[in-house]
């Protein structure tokens, strides 16, 4: 019965580990998503046109 219990609470704190784990990536996620949409943002505004800046041809040697 000893060995049971032992299980169980190991268990539960493997599972609380892993909810923390997870929220934590979540956490970490969502902040390069708000700054990539901040850059994105940041971007357009200062753009003013709506195509990328890019040269025609590629460069030269």
């Amino acid at each position: 019965m000893f060995e049971y219990e032992i299980h169980q609470t190991r268990s539960a704190e493997l599972i609380r580990a892993a909810d923390e784990a997870r929220l934590a990536r979540e956490a970490v996620q969502a902040r390069r998503a708000a700054r990539r949409a901040a850059r994105h943002a940041a971007a357009e505004a200062e753009s003013h046109t709506p195509r990328p800046r890019r040269h025609r041809t590629a460069r030269v040697a």
